[in-house]
């Protein structure tokens, strides 16, 4: 089988030769330019509204070019691979070229997807495509069911999160080429793994972005986000450009879901709005696949979550932080940034989130000045939401990149870890988490000098406000995001696992994940709205209940405090599946967590 996604711009090699084409609205000329043996330029032909194209038998996939804008060599923005990094010149390459042995391959149900976000740079001792396919036995023996990798659009330099990508079409050539990218998904799906690709269409990186030479009205005048310069989503081009890429991704290289990165710094004023004209595409050109669209998206929009009448979401689920949050204050104690909406009551919060959704339905937020967050979510399925103890910004973005591991005490982490992995919303796991791994994940990337210095400047000061990070001196102590010494930093270490205690933590992550999918999975299909309830059985104990899809009862009692909390309540007719401590039916252990099954038959009637 061989898959295309073909191309409204950019090389797309046909049977008359290579198509080119350009959007340069304010360019007088443009030609291609062929960087082969014996180089050559070609003009090529203006269109209307500012689109320059050129079909030429001269050119084949393998060989490299730019275009000309009035003279000035580019890359294509549009390139499906830079071989020489972001600055060289782009690569044509044929999809078709690559047979695919997956056509069996239909995707996971949602209710079954455990995710497992990995940097592919850090993730193995390699650090590119070949490196996660040699360790996806690991992933699967863990009991999650699908991959998500961060960005792997082309960026600058040899190491970065992804976020700064600027060539959304093209794989970062230092974790390999488009094949290796599509030999890795070939090779989760012939071990029954999903794969999501998190994508990024709210910026472009600060280096090698040639758009604003090449086409400046890809971007709104006056607009920016906290990372660059907005899109502008009232051009037809620019919306186009965005769509196809997110096909391109699914159609192609056949992943099987995109995680749409930070949408809510996306300005889209048009209706439909980008995000529900891309939902649209997607629905009506992948029938017959389990193909899922997910969201990061700080407003708590409940309209894009959402099932329709033909019982499809726009989007399938949100990164819900609001979970991640509250947990997260109630076991560290964290209170500093936007972890302020969650410092008061925060089992409540937590209990709420798990319950309902989000936390935030409406109420005004503290950390926003008082400006009202989210809509009233409870209407959602429990899976309209993806629940995260740790994820990549959570670690990355503290001052070290420390992971929870190595600053909270084992019971604390365990009560969190299970009330994850078994709530009805959908987990996800971040590298390393499984065996509590203590290596640091801070941020990091490979700019150009004196961009480099301007984002260690930044970096630091953006953590002056910190008490502990008031002096100057303590803030030099923070790590350089642009030495190669940080990156190395976060790469996994893999024989932690075989060491005490990590080896303790995988066996325990390993439990818990088969008891959910012999406990939880099988009761998720068919979970509605408003199945969840909850209660405050003290300042930092919570009960939670769910309805699930066979009409039986999943309890959560959680306490996070230093005293047991009572509990009056009878529990005969619950069996237990899981507790994080010795669990008795009067009272809830300190600092755990325990999960209990109701039969149907004690499920009548509403929650």
């Amino acid at each position: 089988m061989r898959r295309r996604h073909e191309l409204f711009c950019g090389a797309e090699p046909g049977p008359q030769g290579v198509r080119f084409r350009l959007w340069a609205p304010r360019a007088k000329t443009v030609a291609l330019r062929l960087e082969t043996a014996a180089p050559r330029e070609i003009a090529m032909v203006r269109e209307e509204e500012g689109w320059f194209s050129l079909t030429t038998a001269a050119a084949r996939p393998g060989d490299r070019y730019r275009y000309l804008v009035d003279g000035r060599p580019y890359p294509d923005p549009a390139s499906r691979f830079q071989p020489e990094g972001v600055h060289g010149a782009s690569e044509i390459v044929d999809p078709e070229a690559y047979v695919w042995n997956d056509s069996g391959w239909r995707g996971r149900k949602w209710e079954e997807i455990v995710l497992y976000e990995l940097h592919v740079g850090t993730f193995s001792p390699s650090g590119d495509f070949a490196g996660v396919v040699g360790r996806l036995d690991h992933i699967r023996a863990l009991g999650a069911t699908a991959i998500e990798l961060m960005p792997v659009a082309a960026f600058p330099g040899s190491r970065n999160w992804g976020y700064d990508g600027v060539y959304l079409y093209a794989p970062a050539a230092c974790y390999g080429r488009p094949e290796q990218l599509k030999r890795l998904v070939e090779a989760c799906h012939h071990c029954g793994l999903a794969v999501f690709l998190d994508v990024v269409y709210n910026h472009f990186g600060p280096e090698g972005n040639y758009l604003p030479a090449i086409a400046p009205d890809f971007f709104a005048a006056g607009r920016h986000t906290p990372w660059g310069a907005a899109l502008d989503y009232s051009s037809r081009p620019v919306r186009d450009f965005i769509i196809h890429n997110a096909l391109y991704w699914l159609e192609e290289f056949h992943f099987d879901g995109l995680r749409l990165d930070a949408v809510h710094a996306i300005v889209d004023e048009r209706t439909p709005d980008l995000l529900d004209e891309l939902a649209e595409h997607v629905r009506r050109r992948l029938r017959g696949r389990e193909v899922r669209l997910v969201l990061e998206n700080d407003r708590n929009e409940v309209r894009r979550l959402e099932r329709r009448d033909d019982g499809g979401p726009r989007y399938t689920a949100q990164w819900n932080d609001d979970v991640h949050h509250a947990l997260h204050v109630l076991i560290s104690g964290e209170t500093a940034g936007h972890y302020a909406d969650f410092a008061q009551r925060p089992a409540a919060h937590l209990a709420r989130a798990l319950a309902e959704g989000f936390a935030y339905q409406g109420e005004p937020s503290p950390f926003r000045r008082g400006r009202r967050r989210g809509a009233p979510s409870a209407g959602l399925p429990a899976t309209a939401f993806v629940a995260y103890l740790q994820n990549h910004d959570q670690i990355g973005n503290t001052p070290f990149g420390t992971r929870l591991a190595a600053r909270l005490p084992a019971a604390v982490l365990h009560a969190g870890l299970a009330i994850i992995l078994l709530s009805p919303q959908i987990p996800l796991l971040f590298m390393g988490e499984e065996w509590a791994s203590r290596r640091a994940f801070p941020f990091f990337c490979d700019f150009e000098p004196a961009l480099a210095r301007q984002v260690c400047e930044g970096r630091r000061r953006e953590f002056a406000h910190f008490p502990d990070f008031a002096e100057a001196a303590a803030r030099a102590r923070i790590p350089d995001p642009g030495a190669v010494e940080t990156f190395l930093a976060a790469r996994l270490d893999w024989e932690e696992p075989d060491r005490p205690p990590h080896r303790c933590w995988l066996a325990r992550c390993r439990r818990l994940l088969a008891i959910r999918a012999r406990e939880i999975v099988p009761r998720l299909a068919g979970i509605g709205g408003f199945a969840g309830r909850y209660d405050l059985l003290d300042e930092r104990a919570i009960r939670v209940e769910w309805r699930l899809g066979d009409g039986s009862r999943l309890v959560l009692l959680a306490n996070f405090a230093a005293q047991p909390a009572a509990l009056s309540e009878s529990l005969d007719d619950a069996r237990l599946i899981y507790a994080s401590a010795a669990f008795a039916a009067a009272a809830i252990a300190p600092h755990s967590a325990a999960f209990l099954l109701r039969p149907p038959a004690a499920a009548a009637g509403p929650p």
